[in-house]
């Protein structure tokens, strides 16, 4: 719930409501990527601690919760009336990022030990991962509301009270799935204890012999980088999608509120196909599942660039389908390789819009409304931002086309022998 409002919302707020310069984004982005690969690194030997696995998971989900909340918090309260270009507004979207990401990473390392020592049964695993995308698809309605109250980030302190809220739900649900699951932590022998305590003698040398076939194999390079595009895609249409939609679509053809509906409409679909869609991945598999989603996005691209921007209607259904791929979800997220992803997208975009023109123009519009913001749009910008977020789309399908037809564990039997 507060990752999607994070990432949906900081960079509208950063750039219309802060006035940060272009300058202090990109350098802030290039932090968070720095950052990123520090953060990962530190957690991974972390979680190699003979402790870890019996007490650091529920310490981490409790001080981890006591930061994560504050942190998702820092970036909707001003530290004072920024004016433009403000180095402090730079600095705070630096700590944001930063602390945001830190404490997300610390609570999902929890997450995943808390999983890895309960869960044991390959059916219980899929019960609850289906368990998980039901939470999933309550958390993502978390758009739709904020929108509705807001205006779409218009009226800040109607934002800044959602957002109050929804951290307090959070930290909540937080600390009572920790209580709950602590009745599932399962009891070992002495015996027990002392392989898992011997098995850490050998980390390292397991390490080293596990990267050396890893290494060996094409499915290792192939599928980080399908990962890494698709984070790209998604931070490309979570980050920028409200600022596309009041760029092409006019205030008088959709409403604020039902501008709302789109939004919320991106997050809730992809929940909503994964969990209609259970029976197709057991009977087709994962690879041609993801193969299809990505000739079907380029040819919704291919589709959209050829009606072209004015039909409005098509347009936001557009842009909620083409973030509503099934590999969206099912799709895992190799962090030291794809987390890069979620900064470049925003640098690489708002560069693009930037020498479109974007800002110039309507930087003059005020706190008016959407349709002056649309009227107040060169239709040259209009025209390249349609461009834009059609070849974009159709430019990451292709590619990850093209590296996805080559992996070759494409069945559960594919995976016999292969490392």
């Amino acid at each position: 719930m507060l990752n999607y409002v994070f990432s949906f919302y900081y960079v509208k707020l950063f750039l219309h409501l802060y006035q940060i310069s272009d300058v202090a984004f990109y350098q802030a982005q290039i932090i968070l990527i720095f950052w990123n690969v520090l953060n990962d690194l530190t957690g991974y030997f972390h979680s190699n601690f003979k402790t870890e696995r019996y007490l650091c998971s529920h310490l981490s989900v409790l001080y981890g919760t006591l930061l994560h909340v504050p942190a998702f918090l820092l970036p909707w309260f001003p530290w004072k009336v920024y004016e433009e270009g403000d180095w402090l507004s730079a600095l705070h979207l630096v700590v944001s990022l930063c602390a945001f990401d830190s404490t997300l990473t610390c609570l999902q390392q929890a997450q995943c030990t808390f999983f890895a020592e309960t869960v044991t049964r390959q059916e219980s695993r899929l019960q609850l991962i289906k368990v998980k995308h039901v939470a999933s698809l309550v958390g993502s309605t978390s758009i739709l509301f904020c929108g509705l109250i807001s205006n779409n980030l218009e009226i800040l302190p109607n934002f800044q009270s959602v957002a109050i809220v929804m951290a307090f739900l959070a930290a909540l649900s937080l600390y009572s799935g920790m209580y709950y699951m602590r009745y599932f932590e399962p009891k070992r022998s002495t015996e027990e204890n002392f392989f898992l305590e011997s098995e850490q003698d050998f980390t390292w040398t397991s390490v080293v012999l596990f990267l050396r076939q890893i290494l060996s194999q094409k499915n290792f390079y192939l599928f980080p980088i399908m990962s890494f595009l698709q984070v790209f895609h998604l931070t490309f249409l979570n980050n920028f999608m409200m600022i596309f939609a009041e760029t092409l679509i006019p205030g008088n053809v959709l409403s604020s509120s039902t501008r709302s509906i789109m939004y919320g409409a991106g997050f809730i679909c992809p929940q909503c196909l994964v969990l209609m869609c259970q029976s197709w991945l057991k009977k087709f598999g994962y690879y041609k599942i993801i193969l299809t989603s990505f000739y079907l996005e380029g040819t919704v691209s291919i589709a959209m660039l050829l009606l072209g921007q004015y039909y409005y209607y098509c347009l936001a259904f557009y842009l909620i389908i083409i973030k509503s791929s099934l590999c969206s979800v099912i799709f895992g997220i190799h962090a030291l390789f794809t987390k890069p992803a979620q900064s470049l997208a925003p640098m690489a975009i708002l560069w693009k819009l930037r020498e479109y023109g974007y800002g110039n123009s309507i930087s003059s519009a005020g706190d008016g409304t959407q349709d002056l913001t649309h009227a107040s749009v060169p239709v040259d910008l209009r025209d390249d931002v349609f461009n834009l977020i059609c070849l974009v789309p159709l430019g990451i399908a292709i590619f990850q086309i093209l590296v996805w037809s080559p992996f070759s564990i494409r069945t559960k039997a594919d995976y016999t022998g292969t490392l």
